[in-house]
């Protein structure tokens, strides 16, 4: 067999209007765990037990102090070639939008501009009152933790999607409005289990796209898949951009 690359790239080039979906698996290789990878401290926790509205009303400061944890390996993240590539077929012209169930914020930082957030941005903080939001330049020390709303005082929490809460309407609703005009899919990163997320690739190969499926292990999205590639992201995404000469550079590193 070929490199699932190159077929990938031939099927780039000849879409009409490709667009991706992220998941935690793309930005593995720039040193962020998965959602259930926590270590150290966390390790008395699980993230269901800290990720939900009930965890926030019972103690938000300890919601917060994950969080800020969180934010700091973030942040000393950097965007990898997967993040890069995706960035540069945007600016070509070739990939449309980027529907992502990542908070992390790598795709803005690789200068991707039409990114769809599925799961909210850790980056961002809302009033649990007014409904304000807000973004953080930086992860909250631990004096200033539990956040407060500048406009009313009000506790805030992360404004991200929390076990038990449905997904906001209006990044949903674009993001099955992009899979209905796509006629290409880029899978990268995820098993595609979480739903209605993990939807969004089957909907749109059920009006007629192909699915570009980037994943080390086998997942939802294999057995319709146009080009299986078991591996990690970064690797394909740099024989990828090699392929079609892409400029991997960062807009923000």
């Amino acid at each position: 067999m070929g490199d699932p690359a190159e077929e990938a790239a031939r099927l780039i080039g000849e879409s009409r209007y490709a667009i991706a979906f992220t998941g935690a698996g793309i930005s593995a290789d720039s040193g962020i765990p998965t959602f259930r990878g926590a270590n150290g401290l966390w390790r008395r926790f699980r993230p269901e037990e800290l990720a939900t509205p009930e965890a926030f009303r019972r103690n938000p400061r300890l919601v917060w102090e994950w969080y800020a944890w969180r934010m700091g390996i973030i942040a000393r993240a950097r965007p990898n070639a997967a993040h890069l590539a995706l960035a540069a077929l945007e600016r070509a012209g070739l990939l449309k939008a980027v529907i992502t169930q990542n908070v992390d914020g790598l795709h803005q930082r690789a200068g991707s501009r039409r990114v769809i957030e599925l799961h909210g941005n850790i980056w961002r903080a809302r009033c649990v009152a007014c409904g304000h939001t807000w973004q953080l330049a930086r992860p909250p020390s631990m004096d200033e933790i539990p956040l407060r709303c500048p406009r009313c005082g009000a506790l805030a929490r992360p404004d991200v999607v929390w076990f038990g809460e449905p997904l906001p309407e209006l990044p949903l609703r674009r993001a099955f409005e992009e899979a209905s005009r796509a006629d290409l899919v880029i899978v990268v990163g995820t098993t595609g289990v979480v739903e209605p997320a993990g939807s969004i690739p089957v909907y749109a190969w059920e009006h007629g796209a192909d699915i570009i499926n980037v994943n080390p292990e086998p997942n939802r999205y294999s057995g319709i898949a146009s080009v299986e590639a078991r591996e990690r992201a970064a690797p394909f995404f740099e024989r990828l951009a090699a392929i079609m000469g892409l400029r991997l550079e960062c807009a923000e590193c």
